[in-house]
């Protein structure tokens, strides 16, 4: 056998490898991520996560070839986020009358954002019964947020997790909407804060505490401008 050939058969092998342990340590954070994509399950689905980020991490100190941290940091963050907004905002949109919907999106209204406590399940359409959030400008948000940029985010971010180019493009460009989502939303709730935030819990502070998570765009930006594009495959 040639030096090329045992070259060759070891670093097939160390590839194998590496693949292994890759997906060994995805299916804890895909667990994790899923669990924590729905909210209610999201305290039992971080351990799931956080091991999985470790055995990547334990992976990469042996020497083996596995996707850089700090994709896997952005591609299953915002996974989550576009989970969660999707599945509340269709919840709202669709299931608004459902048991676990009226408890949740109340619960949250009369805790955070009173557009989705006061007078909820009252909203119409001409004669027609719409139901869910009543605040102002809110079913058009979710109706386009859904469509055009967390369904385009979600497949952008699964994209860059297997490492492909356009999957890097992609959540260039939906990190861009998320900008546009954030300002937007933040100028939604100013603009009618005498109905977002009328006699609830945690009123203006209360949404900087969540809105925080909202600056993943910003996070992943500089990342994405800035990273060699070589690493991922066409």
């Amino acid at each position: 056998m040639t030096t090329t050939t045992k070259n060759f058969g070891a670093y097939d092998a160390h590839d194998s490898e590496s693949k292994q342990a890759q997906w060994y340590a995805d299916k804890w954070m895909i667990g994790g991520t899923l669990l924590m994509g729905t909210g209610v399950l999201g305290l039992i689905g971080l351990p799931f996560f956080l091991y999985g980020m470790r055995l990547q991490v334990l992976a990469a100190k042996a020497g083996l070839s596995v996707r850089p941290l700090i994709v896997t940091l952005i591609g299953y963050l915002v996974i989550i986020d576009s989970s969660l907004n999707s599945l509340s905002w269709a919840m709202d949109m669709l299931g608004n009358h459902s048991v676990i919907n009226r408890i949740l999106s109340s619960g949250w209204g009369a805790v955070f954002d009173g557009g989705y406590f006061w007078h909820y399940n009252e909203l119409k359409l001409g004669p027609y019964a719409i139901g869910g959030a009543g605040a102002p400008g809110e079913k058009a948000w979710e109706i386009s947020l859904i469509l055009g940029c967390f369904a385009p985010r979600l497949a952008a971010a699964i994209g860059l997790l297997q490492m492909k180019r356009w999957g890097q493009q992609w959540l260039i460009v939906t990190c861009w909407m998320g900008v546009i989502v954030w300002l937007g939303y933040n100028l939604n709730m100013t603009f009618y804060a005498d109905v977002r935030y009328a006699n609830i819990t945690f009123p203006v502070w209360g949404w900087w505490i969540y809105d925080i998570f909202y600056i993943t765009p910003f996070l992943a930006l500089p990342y994405l401008h800035t990273v060699d594009r070589e690493i991922f495959s066409e």
